[in-house]
């Protein structure tokens, strides 16, 4: 059997989690403390952090690289854009930009106690530039690279939703009309409600 050692409010297991079930792939989810990671979760990755997929003896330990998989077993509304190597391209740009400067921003400003060299607003500022970059992506479709979801959009939300969710009233407020509606449909969704269910 297929497990997936995950944890429910984490947004990178929460997309590993939408691309399999959207895939249909049969896994059996561990849901990990992590005050007290399980011993086999840690003897398959020394990293201990989720998500972790063990699939017919092979150790997947990054959540792209488990969504990745999931969308080579069944990719059934193209998540991948396998026609359009252009937008294969700006959504890997994209998913870059997210993890390693956005997640920055995010962390700083959910966790702004942490970091008193500036104030919570500089932060927020900061990872605005994103929410405005999605925004305008927005301001021609439903979706960021097409009229469908795409691995951009699922691999986005959960952080999306995370910075979003540190002052609702806040973002309730801003100008992001486009990006507070591709939200919402994701919020609502089916696949997202089903993945989150306790």
């Amino acid at each position: 059997m297929n497990t997936l050692y995950s944890f429910r409010r984490c947004p990178y297991a929460m997309r590993a989690r939408m691309a399999l079930r959207y895939s249909g792939v049969a896994v059996d989810i561990i849901e990990v403390s992590l005050k007290a990671k399980p011993a086999e979760m840690l003897a398959l990755s020394s990293k201990g952090t989720v998500p972790v997929l063990s699939v017919k003896g092979r150790v997947i330990e990054e959540s792209l690289e488990i969504m990745r998989w999931a969308l080579a077993q069944n990719d059934p509304q193209d998540w991948l854009l396998k026609d359009d190597p252009q937008g294969q391209a700006q959504i890997a740009e994209l998913i870059e930009e997210n993890d390693q400067t956005f997640k920055v921003h995010l962390n700083h400003y959910k966790y702004a106690e942490r970091y008193p060299e500036h104030p919570m607003e500089t932060y927020r500022a900061e990872g605005s530039v994103f929410l405005h970059k999605l925004d305008q992506l927005l301001e021609q479709r439903d979706y960021l690279f097409a009229q469908h979801p795409s691995l951009a959009d699922v691999a986005l939300m959960p952080f999306i939703r995370q910075f979003a969710h540190v002052d609702r009233d806040w973002f309730a407020q801003t100008p992001y009309r486009h990006l507070q509606a591709w939200l919402q449909r994701f919020l609502e969704s089916e696949l997202f409600t089903l993945i989150m269910k306790k």
